[in-house]
This record gives C-alpha cells, structure tokens and sequence, in this order.
C-alpha cells in the first residue's frame, strides 16, 4: 500500500512539471520507452528519463547510456531502481539520481535480459561482437524514434559485464558515426568495474583477500591454486572450461571466508548464509554464477511485473529469459577485451574513463591496474608518468585519479561493484568530467 500511494503522488507531481516533451512513464519526469526489432526473433528494450534540470530544453543536457552488468542483469532495473534512477526500490525519491543532470537512456541487454527478449532461442547473443551490433541497432531504432537526440552528445556508461559490452559497442558506434551511416555525437564511454581482463581478476581474487585479511596464508593457496587452473584454460583457448574454473575458484573463495560478498567485501553477512563445502567446487559455474549475477531480488522483480509493466502497457514479462543469457555467452564470457580498449584509445577521440571501487572483489582494482597498465596506445607512457591526484569533494578524499590525453582512470575510495550506489559523490564527480567535451571543445592534452 505505502509503494502504490508514492507511485500516485509522483505520478500526479509529474503531471503538473510535465513539460509535454515525452510520456508519463513510471515515477516522476516525462519518459520514453520502446523496442527495437535489432535482430529477426530479438527484440531489444529501452527507457529514456528526461532530465529534471532546469534548463530550457531537454537537448542542453547530454544523453547518458547505462548498461548493466551480468549479462543478464537489468538495467532498467537494477541500474534504474538500485542504483541512479529517480526512485529507489522501495519508490523513494533518490536525491543523487543522474537524471537530475542528465537524460539517461537505460538499455535491457544483452537479448534475452529484462524486458528484452528473443522470439527463439537462435536469437541469443554469442559473442560479444554480436551484442555490440545489437546496441548499435537499437541506437539507430532509438534515434529513429526521437531524432532531435541526434546532436546531443552522447556517453555511454557501464559496469561490470556492461564494460565488457560497452568498450566494444563504443567502438562499433565510432567507427559508423565516422562513416557516415548513423547521425549521432558519440563523445566518451565509461567502464565502471569492467570485466575487460577476466583472467586478471580472477588471478587477483587471492592476493586481494590476503591483504585484505579476509583469508590467511592457507586460503590463499587454496584460492591461488584453483585461480591458476582457470589460467591453464584461458591459455590453451578452452573458454567454456576457463568460465568454469572461475565458478570453482569463487567457490573456494566462499568456502574459505565464510561467504564474502562478491561486490563488497565489507558487507555485513549472516552465518551461515551462504557455504557450499569445497567437495560441490566443480558445480557448473552458471550454476555457481547465479549467486553472483545482478539478479533482481523479489521485490524488484514484483515492482517490474507488476506496476512497471502496467504502468509502461507492455505485453511481456521482466526476467523470464534473464538466465539463459549467461548460457549462450558462457564461451565468450572469458574472453579479455583489452584490444578493444587499445582501439578505443588509438583510432578514437572519445573520452574513455576507468572507474573501480575499492572494495570490490569480483572486479578488484588490482586486477583492473594489471590490464589498464598493459594497454599498448599512443600515450601510454605520458599516462603511466602522470601525477596520481585525490578526487576531493568538500575536503573528503573521495579516491584518486590519472588522466592523460583522453584517458583517465580513477580509484573510487568506500566503494564496491555498485560505485554510483555505494559512493554517488565521488560518481558525481568522474560524470562532469567524463562529460566535459559536451560543448565539442577539444579535452585538454594534460590535466596535470
């Protein structure tokens, strides 16, 4: 009862800000929402926020792309309601939502997740490449709907799986912005906690707990061992089993710290919540996967299929085919992406921004430091020799950044995998700066 009355008092404070530019959406601020046909039997969806800035047009306000991690996990879901929409899960104004400064276009991909979905299961995607081709078709089906977005420039931001997603659909979307066949202002990509270097994460995942003292010396062989067996795979080419293998050895990690959380390794857990004995290590790793996924909890998915749907007319449920999308991509899951990355930097001028928090283990930013400082570009060195500076916000270190050129990675401090959710100030803060080429001026050559 509480969540539908504070459904209608938003719905009616909308009606009357409403500046008649979009629809009536789910919560407050006019909205978009539809499904572009990218593939035959896939349909993907998306749902656009209008800013709330005051400003005299929409179109003044860059437009921000967010995808979700997983693959399978919602963005305009978890990313919308967990994490920067204008409403929480539980329907509460959000007083750090991006729509304040932005209009934010959540996208439900790969096919298959959130609303999207696919007409028959040879619609999955398999491979990166082919997601990325999805994105760029539901940006064209996007634009063809609301065209006056052409100009405005244009951010795609990630996390997790999402940059694993993101780097190359950037790409895709660079090189036909470039040639002429879509009509956009593509300017930057974020890559929040990005799986771009599977296996250096995975090799991290020992060390990290170690110093962190979550396990001792024991369990850290343990971990260590199990990590460098997923190595073997990864370097013989045997992606499907290296996708395993990382199941295996985050059981082992569950095993040896009583169930740390994968996103943030200081969250509270109860005893025993979750701890499966070392002898159920070799369980397949989608099964294994799902403890970790950005799965919907209940009451999220209720909200979805419930008045989301209602309040949006759509004709199909939220998550029905949500975990089959990790099944389809298990072989591809593994697969690193830092050549994408190094295109990114060498054949492009988007801005391109690293992000990871520092209390994030599926992602940890000690693996993301190992691929980032492996990057082969133009200014690789510059970067590299650049001066590490505190993200200050009202004199509170919020974390550190390195910038050169159009690169620049920041270390974002009481943050895990969720970095908006955990630490939206300091998110604040790498959003103006990802975003300051919105004007088309040139970004500064050095920043130091």
């Amino acid at each position: 009862m509480k969540r539908l009355l504070i459904y209608i008092f938003t719905v009616l404070c909308a009606c009357f800000i409403s500046k008649s530019n979009g629809k009536q959406g789910f919560g407050p601020g006019e909205q978009e929402w539809g499904f572009v046909k990218v593939r035959p039997y896939a349909n993907m969806f998306w749902w656009l926020y209008y800013t709330t800035a005051d400003v005299e047009s929409y179109y003044d306000k860059p437009l921000i792309i967010w995808l979700q991690g997983g693959p399978g996990g919602s963005s305009t879901a978890y990313g919308n309601f967990e994490e920067l929409g204008p409403l929480d899960v539980d329907l509460n104004p959000r007083n750090y939502t991006w729509v304040k400064n932005y209009n934010v276009l959540f996208i439900d991909n790969p096919v298959g997740t959130g609303f999207s979905n696919v007409e028959d299961e040879t619609a999955f995607a398999t491979t990166n490449a082919e997601i990325a081709s999805d994105l760029l078709e539901c940006v064209r089906g996007f634009y063809e709907k609301l065209p006056k977005f052409k100009p405005v420039p244009t951010y795609i931001t990630t996390e997790s799986y999402g940059g694993k997603m993101g780097a190359e659909f950037a790409l895709v979307w660079d090189r036909a912005q470039k040639a002429g066949t879509i009509e956009s202002n593509l300017k930057g990509v974020a890559l929040g906690d990005a799986w771009i270097s599977p296996i250096d994460s995975v090799l991290t995942w020992g060390p990290y707990l170690l110093s962190t003292g979550m396990v001792d010396t024991e369990g850290f062989k343990n971990i260590d061992a199990k990590a460098k067996e997923a190595k073997d795979r990864v370097e013989t080419g045997m992606w499907t089993e290296a996708t395993n293998y990382f199941g295996f050895t985050q059981v082992v990690i569950l095993h040896e710290t009583y169930n740390v959380d994968f996103y943030n390794i200081l969250t509270k857990i109860t005893y025993p919540s979750y701890h499966l004995p070392l002898e159920n290590q070799y369980m397949r790793a989608n099964t294994i996967y799902r403890h970790f996924i950005q799965f919907e909890s209940q009451s999220l998915e209720s909200l979805m299929n419930g008045p989301v749907k209602e309040a949006l007319g759509l004709n199909v449920s939220h998550g029905t085919q949500s975990s089959e999308v990790f099944s389809y991509l298990e072989g591809d899951f593994m697969k690193p992406v830092i050549n994408i990355v190094e295109q990114l930097l060498n054949e492009t001028d988007l801005n391109v921004i690293v992000l990871n928090g520092q209390l994030d283990l599926i992602v940890d930013t000690p693996g993301t430091l190992l691929w980032v400082e492996k990057l082969k570009w133009k200014n690789a060195d510059n970067w590299k020799n650049s001066l590490r500076k505190p993200l200050v916000s009202e004199e509170i270190i919020e974390g550190y950044f390195k910038t050169y050129d159009n690169f620049a990675m920041y270390w974002v401090n009481r943050a895990g995998h969720m970095v908006p959710k955990d630490n939206p100030v300091a998110m604040e803060v790498i959003l103006q700066d990802l975003t300051n080429n919105a004007d088309n001026t040139q970004v500064n050559k050095s920043k130091n």
